[in-house]
């Protein structure tokens, strides 16, 4: 396992993460893309866990990712039935994440937004905008941009629908889909493409 991890987290982080694995009785697959997340936990119909995680990510967002889902499993172990991201999954997860928050297997541009965020960790590392921009290297896919950064009143592609962006709220920005004039609320962090008026 510990020859497929050097293809997916920091190096320095393979012998804590190695050890997680051995500790824990789980199955690690490593899938194709899924829009909706990042990894999941489960326990499957034979009794045994699984854990899976998007082969996409980065480094970052994979260790990140991979110890989330640990601590789920690591909670579940420990407290039986809990809410999914309550008090007991954040502390464990607070938890196996210290011995990563080293500028040997996290850069500073990423550490301090990383620490911020453990203090309540969300459900998803998306909900911090500022360290979900850290985590990809502030740099959207090639050809597309961050919704934050098409000007107000600019027009972009998401998922073959044209969007009208529109005025910012906290962590969202509000666009209207052209077609149908509905409004809705895009993270401000999603990957659009931008669409430039001839």
């Amino acid at each position: 396992m510990s020859r497929t991890l050097i293809n997916y987290i920091p190096e320095k982080a393979i012998p804590i993460v190695q050890y997680l694995i051995e500790q824990n009785n789980f199955t690690l697959k490593i899938v194709n893309e899924r829009a909706t997340k990042h990894g999941d936990f489960r326990k499957l119909p034979n009794g045994k866990f699984q854990i899976t995680i998007n082969n996409n990510l980065n480094q970052y967002q994979f260790l990140l990712t991979l110890i989330h889902e640990i601590a789920h499993h690591v909670a579940h172990e420990k407290f039986g039935r809990i809410q999914a991201h309550g008090k007991e999954w954040k502390t464990v997860f607070q938890h196996l994440m210290l011995p990563f928050l080293h500028p040997e297997i996290y850069p500073k541009e990423i550490l301090g937004h990383l620490a911020s965020y453990l203090k309540n960790p969300k459900a998803s590392t998306d909900a911090d905008a500022k360290l979900s921009l850290a985590l990809r290297g502030n740099e959207a896919e090639s050809g597309k941009l961050f919704v934050f950064n098409i000007s107000s009143g600019g027009f972009f592609e998401f998922k073959n629908s044209i969007y009208k962006r529109g005025n910012q709220r906290r962590t969202r920005i509000e666009c209207q889909n052209i077609k149908t004039k509905k409004m809705y609320l895009f993270h401000q962090n999603a990957e659009v493409t931008p669409v430039f008026s001839k």
